[in-house]
């Protein structure tokens, strides 16, 4: 059977090329950075250099990166780090569409005394940038909007909000875990102060991702332990992921325009033929403003999860949503944000492209997918069946 890869929002394959610059760190460059013999200093240029080449990747100065975990650490580390660095009273702005990383962390701050305002998405998931200024008070520290949604793709207007907060002297951060390595990113330009990144969305490995950290920006650490990452997260660097990090961070700029163009090629022809071809088939979200992987498609009728299941026994992979939330019971909070009803959002599929997604796997997965549809909808009462042949 013939297996293909469409949930590249959840996690990608490692490149070949960040794999490559990876292994000599496990064999060869192996020391403790931290050390100051000549193999940790061996280890420490690694991260220099690297450091340098995620800098690049969203217009950074060097020492403006943080690594970390990856986007999870870099959400929390923002946000808390931020909002435990601030003495006044304080109040947050985010979106109802953040990633739970986000999310879960202000319905914490919540619970402490901090007060957080989500500011709603129209039927595009596009944030108006006034209902942030409207949401502002003198309180407000932080706000959090992200770059790309990682369930439907849509890009908010970042350099918007970004001018908002600096004529208003507040700190803005956003989480780019969904947009690095697909899109052009310039912190400068987006008037950000913080950047979340996130290694495994663009071909390196998992457990990796960097924060940027505009200077002069208050932060409080999550972790302590040592003064590592000029004291802003301690613990020893994980000198192989960084490095990975790096390479697929340098992969990604060159390539980036040509990636992005095949790859939204792919999935505009995917789309309209779904479309075409499949009675009662929707894109959420808006169909230009977004990233070019990403695709969100509502089929009535059919229940998401049996169309997961019988895709995969089919050979193709994709996902109800967000990967941190698979299992949950509840319909997406970000499809629901949107005015889908519950059976809407329970009845859509992301799928999601790479730059190794080929045409051939497009069709494949072309063909497979009607016949899904039509099986799935066979066991929905006559009458409901009618109601969509006819949509």
């Amino acid at each position: 059977m013939q297996r293909i890869y469409l949930d590249n929002n959840a996690t990608t394959k490692v490149a070949p090329e960040v794999l490559k610059a990876m292994l000599p760190c496990y064999e060869e460059t192996f020391g403790n950075a931290s050390s100051v013999h000549w193999y940790g200093q061996e280890a420490k240029a690694l991260i220099d250099g690297a450091r340098q080449q995620v800098a690049a990747l969203v217009g950074a100065e060097p020492n403006e990166i943080v690594f970390t975990s990856g986007g999870t650490e870099s959400d929390n580390l923002a946000i808390r780090g931020l909002v435990d660095a601030t003495a006044s009273s304080k109040h947050v702005i985010t979106s109802q569409i953040e990633h739970h990383a986000v999310l879960h962390t202000c319905q914490v701050l919540q619970k402490e005394g901090v007060r957080v305002t989500f500011v709603p998405v129209d039927r595009q998931g596009l944030i108006d940038p006034a209902d942030v200024e409207k949401a502002l008070t003198p309180e407000t520290v932080l706000i959090s909007i992200m770059h790309s949604n990682n369930e439907i793709g849509t890009i908010q207007a970042i350099r918007e909000i970004g001018k908002i907060a600096q004529e208003r002297d507040i700190y803005f951060h956003t989480d780019a875990v969904q947009a690095a390595g697909k899109v052009s990113i310039d912190v400068t330009e987006l008037a950000v102060d913080l950047l979340s990144v996130a290694g495994h969305k663009f071909h390196a490995p998992k457990g990796i991702g960097a924060l940027y950290i505009r200077k002069g920006t208050r932060i409080r650490p999550l972790v302590y332990g040592g003064s590592h990452e000029r004291n802003r997260r301690a613990g020893t660097e994980n000198v192989p992921h960084i490095v990975g990090l790096a390479q697929a961070a340098g992969l990604a700029m060159t390539t980036m325009e040509e990636t992005a163009t095949r790859v939204r090629d792919l999935r505009d022809y995917f789309e309209a033929t779904v479309l075409k071809s499949i009675p009662g088939a929707q894109v959420n979200g808006s169909q230009n403003l977004r990233i070019p992987n990403t695709s969100n498609i509502r089929f009535d009728q059919v229940e998401s999860e049996g169309m997961v299941i019988n895709l995969d026994l089919s050979g193709v992979a994709c996902s109800t949503g967000s990967a941190c939330t698979s299992g949950a019971i509840e319909p997406s909070h970000v499809l629901t944000a949107l005015g889908l009803s519950a059976d809407e959002a329970f009845s859509s599929v992301r799928f999601s492209l790479s730059r190794y997604t080929t045409r051939e796997e497009i069709d494949q997965v072309l063909k497979i997918l009607p016949g899904i549809v039509q099986r799935l909808r066979q066991s929905v009462p006559k009458r409901e069946r009618l109601s969509v042949a006819v949509s």
